[in-house]
């Protein structure tokens, strides 16, 4: 059944993804000349940092003030008001987790409206090569924290607390835990100098571009990795290798940016992997309760990547505390719980969110050594209190029948002992290919949206889309459904009606949308290019040859500004052509054309 999931995937990417394919690659292939590189990334200094972060804080806890930012690194970089507040109380865990020693975790916080977006030239590049998933959201930072906690008798509160907390707008979690297990053990033993010192590391990393294998140093160690591209086939991981050669600096190769351990975030709750693939597909609120951040926080990282390559479109919080900006916003009783995925550790969540309609229950992330019970999904109202059992609390009804293949697998590797990558492996491929089965008869369909190119006429502005029908998407799945590529029986028609209304069918089509678009932009200037332009003015009027001109221009600088996918030598030809017809004309008109929209 795989061939067909292939071939149907090669469809859209031929239908609106190709031409978009050669452009990225001229524009990738200017941008990656050294020259052309370093001119754009010798602009200023942390030009090169802030492509990766936005800025380190140190986060403490003082007596009198409670939690509050200590350093901010480097000293020039804007944060308002609400956003060291909301950073300062997660970048600690709630007090009941007890989390001493050494803890990991990570968040996400709103960014304030009215920041002026300050994202070089380059940076939209490489953004644009990304997979959709892993593109950044301008409206949000991530925290990644390394949180100290031990005994200190010379303290008045007997305990030393402190963290070291990296934000920045890219979700490469993997990587800045990586990085963050390097320098913070050493941060916390030196000082500020020391937190200099690596920040002028990160200043001297290259751009974060998609598909090159990346050499980041960070205080005596090389990071190797390799930030995935949209055109890498979904579920590869091109490996990175280790350097062999006698290398001076010790290298570690990550065998992922982003990803995090699937099958021992799902491990708890195993038995209804599937249900809760559903819920994150349909944009179900959904609630994690678990007893630390660092699970709270995996935990929901996992669930919005269970469907990928689709892109979760509604808001996501990992660590989400009572003091958030949005803890009004998102517990109020007076409307419907919104369209988000928790991730809550304070036991005061077990009341405030009671009403929420899917509560996942987690205790402590152990692997298990034999294999795990089956455990009932429970009905909402036996959860009163955060120490129930862990679990799934819910009424909802799954649309597809259980998939017990997927199960025994999992469990015969618990039974001989399989290592936990390879589970996650196997769990991660399950997700893949049900999704790919899901969303493969949509982009057949909305593929065949676009207008033939025949009707593409240089002279009329380009046809648009045929508008999208429910009615007759549903008809194309008796023949061409989801049937085709999985063999799981199932309500398919119910889950897509419900999948419709959904906030992440809303973002996927509508990318879909302005990808087709521009793909016929693009055909629109290349069926121009083809056009004999000088002997069609010299057959027309001057006000029309004026306006001819004007338009052309405009079409170039759209191009540009909205990176269409057209071949660079067409617009190079279209610039031609115009150059072509201003010579033809007479010099008065010839002086202001060539002054106006250069």
């Amino acid at each position: 059944g795989r061939r067909g999931a292939g071939s149907a995937m090669s469809l859209r990417e031929r239908g609106a993804g190709a031409a978009a394919v050669e452009t990225g690659e001229d524009a990738a292939a200017t941008l990656a000349e050294p020259d052309g590189l370093d001119r754009c990334l010798s602009l200023l200094p942390w030009d090169r940092f802030s492509a990766w972060l936005h800025c380190v804080c140190v986060v403490g806890f003082d007596l009198e003030l409670g939690q509050a930012v200590e350093v901010i690194y480097p000293p020039h970089s804007k944060l308002t008001d609400k956003e060291k507040t909301n950073i300062c109380y997660l970048s600690f865990p709630d007090s009941n987790s007890g989390c001493l020693g050494d803890t990991q975790f990570c968040f996400r916080f709103r960014r304030s409206p009215g920041r002026k977006v300050s994202l070089c030239c380059f940076l939209d590049q490489w953004d644009r090569d990304l997979p959709v998933y892993l593109k950044k959201d301008p409206a949000y930072y991530y925290g990644y924290v390394y949180f100290r906690q031990v005994r200190d008798k010379s303290l008045k509160r007997g305990y030393f607390q402190k963290s070291l907390v990296l934000i920045s707008k890219l979700p490469y979690v993997h990587l800045f835990r990586t990085m963050l297990k390097q320098i913070a053990p050493e941060y916390f033993e030196k000082s500020e100098a020391f937190l200099e010192a690596v920040c002028s590391d990160v200043d001297r990393w290259p751009p974060p571009a998609p598909g090159k294998i990346l050499h980041l140093p960070i205080m005596g160690i090389i990071m190797k990795l390799r930030i995935p591209t949209y055109r890498d086939k979904p579920g590869t991981t091109p490996i990175v290798q280790n350097m062999h050669q006698a290398d001076a600096q010790i290298s570690m190769a990550l065998p992922t940016v982003h990803e995090v351990d699937l099958f021992r975030c799902f491990c708890p709750v195993f038995f209804h992997i599937q249900m809760l693939w559903e819920l994150v597909l349909l944009g179900e609120p959904l609630v994690v309760m678990a007893p630390s951040p660092s699970e709270s926080s995996e935990t929901v990282l996992a669930l919005v990547s269970c469907i990928s390559p689709l892109k979760y479109c509604s808001d996501f919080r990992p660590y989400f505390t009572i003091h958030d900006s949005e803890f009004k916003e998102y517990t109020t009783r007076t409307q419907a719980p919104p369209s988000v995925i928790l991730g809550v550790t304070n036991p005061f969540f077990a009341k405030t969110l009671q009403h929420w309609p899917h509560i996942i229950r987690i205790g402590d992330i152990k692997l298990p050594g034999e294999v795990p019970k089956q455990v009932k999904v429970k009905k909402l109202k036996n959860l009163k209190t955060l120490d129930s059992k862990p679990g799934v609390y819910t009424s909802y009804k799954p649309y597809l029948n259980k998939d017990e293949e997927i199960v025994k697998q999992l469990q015969k590797g618990i039974q001989q002992k399989r290592p936990t990558e390879a589970q996650s492996v196997i769990l991660r491929r399950y997700f893949l290919e049900l999704t790919e089965s899901f969303i493969i008869p949509l982009e057949r369909y909305v593929a065949s949206l676009m207008p033939l190119q025949k009707c593409i006429s240089p002279w009329k502005s380009p046809p648009q889309l045929r508008q999208f029908s429910q009615d007759d998407f549903m008809k194309t799945l008796e023949k061409a459904g989801p049937q085709l590529t999985s063999g799981l029986k199932g309500d398919w028609i119910g889950l897509y009606r419900h999948f419709l209304k959904s906030p992440n069918f809303d973002g996927w089509f509508r990318s879909r949308q302005k990808e087709m678009t521009q793909k016929l932009e693009a055909l629109h200037l290349e069926a121009l290019c083809n056009e004999n332009l000088v002997f069609w003015s010299q057959k027309h009027t001057e006000v029309e040859t004026v306006d001819l001109v004007l338009k052309l221009k405009n079409k170039l600088l759209q191009a540009d500004r909205e990176q269409l996918p057209v071949k660079s030598e067409t617009l190079k030809k279209l610039q031609t052509h115009i150059n072509d017809i201003i010579l033809a004309l007479p010099d008065d008109l010839q002086d202001i054309l060539l002054k106006t929209g250069t």
